[in-house]
């Protein structure tokens, strides 16, 4: 049985020996590099390979059809420059000798990632991974191609810096997105300007992914860092990583459009920091803004804006960037507390060797049979300083499962809704963290529950499968109804063909959600048949029968 061919220029179906496309006339020659998928190549008997776009360290991407959309997409190979060679006859890759465990080991790493973002995608502000496959012993990540212009491009073209507000409004659902992956454990570590696209809309989405080996100086892949925007534990292999790099990452975005200059490359930053203010660059903007930046980019994790939440947060109000200062100068304050202390111990313990062995010396110098005719007072115990602790970001349910604050602390909970914050998660708290706790009122804390948004909107899941569209509905707080859609072979068979609402409409939390499932192809069904009703555990898309009865609404 022969497989689909589709032109990459223009989507038609033309024969799998052609040269040249009958319909649009270009030519499919292949003049891709060597080593890489030759033009035209069918993968998976899905994908029509097109044009080699680029490569790096970990991999090379293409330009590619889905025939059974037909729609364009990317296809990212893993091709790791300095652990593979060239194909065999039959197109697979062959690891270097000496190298085959590594390879075997990265290239799971890689399958690891791109599956995991599957669950995650679509979702906002992240490109979505449609399909993983695995084959000529490499693996293949199928990205939607979101289409608009990098970032990169976009600040080239405009003639002035980018306004706060604007900065804010068009970095909103990257944000968003990598809150979403750092909730599913994913660091992403290459955000910058050449990895976000700006929409037609003029909302940006975030690109780019790639394994911890090729964002991390020193390790076994050709790293690929970001002069300006990769942080600066992502210069020492033996450093750690955490949500923290992505924070910093995304300030250098937002400090680069709104001061039209990159900040100063974290590895010569650890040499001599000599990185401007944003308000130096650019006098209108406000000071508070201008610190939260500070507060981002500093060199070490410890003193840095945590999460992409609390960055988001007070990039967009100066209450709560307020609160960030607050923090970072209790913390200086708490440093120096702790220099002091730890100051005053050792020469405490000095005081105490001199003391001992100056009674030493005179016990050696009395009658043995003499007693001392007093004893030493006892020392009073100094309590230790407590302070209150930060449970923004944490869930309740975290909070209660520790076991260390129980009897410490009492809690009062209150909720409201959140654009920003996922539903469960503290938006904030009252006292706030770090505050010296010197009265019994300040252990009554109130926190502030997030509800999540009050609005949620349809995601994107045409083309996805019935388990993974029902399953990204649940984790939207959606109910997901599924009926089956007659197929003339135009959609891919237990795939979604469309949804009702259609995505990106705003609905109210726990709605329905329709989505229509393609049937085998040719095969007669009543598109409004109904399967079933599925609101908790996603269910395997039943065969539909010719002459089965339509259930009840």
């Amino acid at each position: 049985m022969s497989q689909i061919k589709l032109c990459p220029h223009c989507l038609s179906t033309m024969p799998e020996t052609a040269q040249v496309c009958p319909f649009c006339g270009r030519n499919m020659k292949n003049e891709n590099p060597r080593g890489t998928l030759p033009y035209g190549t069918i993968l998976a008997g899905r994908y029509t390979v097109g044009d080699f776009l680029s490569n790096d360290g970990e991999g090379v991407v293409y330009q590619a059809v889905d025939n059974h959309g037909p729609v364009r997409v990317t296809i990212k190979e893993y091709l790791p420059v300095t652990l593979a060679e060239e194909r065999d006859e039959t197109g697979a890759l062959k690891p270097k000798a000496g190298n085959e465990v590594l390879y075997k080991t990265t290239r799971m790493d890689f399958v690891d990632l791109y599956k995991e973002l599957m669950k995650i995608t679509p979702s906002t502000g992240l490109e979505t991974v449609l399909d993983v496959v695995e084959t000529n012993n490499t693996a293949y990540a199928v990205l939607e191609n979101p289409g608009g212009m990098p970032l990169s491009e976009y600040l080239a073209l405009k003639k002035t810096h980018i306004l706060p507000a604007e900065a804010r409004s068009m970095l909103q659902p990257v944000f968003e997105g990598v809150a979403a992956m750092h909730q599913a454990g994913l660091i992403h570590r290459g955000i910058c300007p050449d990895n976000i696209r700006v929409l037609e809309n003029g909302k940006a989405r975030l690109t780019g992914y790639a394994t911890l080996g090729l964002r991390t100086l020193g390790s076994s892949l050709h790293a690929q860092l970001y002069e300006g925007y990769s942080a600066p534990e992502q210069y020492a292999k033996a450093e750690f990583e955490g949500r923290y790099t992505d924070a910093y990452a995304l300030a250098a975005v937002f400090y680069r459009m709104v001061t039209g200059q990159a900040p100063v490359s974290a590895a010569q930053r650890r040499v001599a920091d000599s990185n401007p203010s944003a308000r130096s660059l650019d006098a209108s903007l406000p000071a508070w803004l201008s610190e939260v930046l500070d507060q981002a980019l500093q060199l070490s994790p410890e003193r840095r804006i945590q999460t992409v939440t609390i960055l988001m947060s007070s990039l967009n109000s100066p209450t709560a960037a307020q609160a960030i200062r607050r923090d970072s100068k209790q913390g200086k304050r708490t440093r120096y507390q702790l220099m002091g202390i730890l100051g005053a111990l050792l020469i405490g313990v000095c005081v105490l060797i001199i003391m001992g062995f100056w009674s030493m010396m005179k016990v050696g110098g009395q009658n043995p049979s003499s007693t001392p005719d007093s004893q030493p007072e006892p020392t009073a115990t100094v309590p230790p300083t407590e302070y209150i602790p930060d449970f923004i970001g944490m869930t309740y349910a975290q909070i209660q499962a520790s076991g260390q604050y129980a009897g410490k602390f009492r809690f009062y909970l209150q909720e409201e809704y959140s654009d920003t914050v996922p539903a469960k998660e503290i938006i904030r708290q009252d006292p706030m963290p770090n505050e010296e706790i010197v009265t019994d009122a300040q252990r009554t804390i109130t926190l502030v529950i997030s509800r999540g948004p009050e609005n949620v909107i349809v995601p994107k899941i045409v083309g996805a499968t019935q388990d993974a569209a029902i399953t990204e509905l649940q984790n939207r707080g959606l109910k997901a109804r599924c009926v089956v859609q007659a197929n003339d072979g135009s959609y891919a068979v237990g795939c979604v063909v469309k949804t009702d609402p259609a995505a990106g409409e705003s609905v109210e939390p726990d709605s329905e959600v329709v989505i229509y499932i393609a049937a085998e192809a040719h095969l007669p069904v009543n598109n409004e048949e109904q399967v079933s009703m599925i609101e908790a555990t996603p269910q395997p898309t039943p065969t539909p029968q010719p002459t089965a009865t339509p259930a009840a609404d």
